[in-house]
C-alpha cells in the first residue's frame, strides 16, 4: 500500500447560457440533438440510441421528440431562454424536434436548414465495353 496525498476532486463548472444553437442531426437510423453556445462548444446532447431506443424504433418521430425533450429540459437547468435551430439530413426526426421546442416554451428565433444538396454527384463509371 502507498501512503500518498488523496487527491481533490474537481467541482464540476455550472454552465449559464441563455442563449444557444439547437443542431438536429437527422438521418434515417438515428437522430442526434446537441445543444452548443454562441461559440459552437457542446453544452449537452442526446440521442434516441442513448435513451435506450434500439433498432428500428430509433429512427421514429417519436424516439426524436424523447430525446429532444430530455436535451431541452437538461439545458433548461442551465437557463437556456432562446435558441436558433439548425437542422441537417432527410430522416424522420426533423420535425419532431421542433415540435418538442414549442412544448417546453423555448423561443425559437431562427429555422435554418443546412442539408447537404449534391450540385451534379459524383463522376459516373466508364462505359461498359461488351
Amino acid at each position: 500500500m502507498t501512503k500518498g496525498k488523496d487527491k481533490k476532486v474537481k467541482k464540476k463548472k455550472s454552465l449559464s447560457i441563455t442563449t444557444g444553437i439547437v443542431k438536429v442531426c437527422a438521418t434515417f437510423n438515428n437522430t442526434i440533438i446537441s445543444i452548443t453556445d454562441l461559440h459552437g462548444n457542446v453544452v449537452c446532447w442526446s440521442s434516441p440510441g442513448k435513451l435506450s431506443f434500439k433498432g428500428s424504433k430509433k429512427s421514429t418521430p417519436y424516439a426524436s421528440q424523447v430525446a429532444a425533450k430530455e436535451v431541452i429540459a437538461k439545458a433548461k437547468d442551465m437557463g437556456l431562454k432562446n435558441v436558433s435551430v439548425e437542422i441537417r439530413g432527410p430522416g424522420a426526426g426533423r420535425e419532431a424536434c421542433l415540435r418538442a421546442l414549442q412544448e417546453l416554451d423555448i423561443s425559437v428565433s431562427r429555422i435554418t436548414d443546412k442539408t447537404h444538396h449534391p450540385h451534379n454527384g459524383c463522376r459516373a463509371p466508364k462505359r461498359r465495353r461488351v
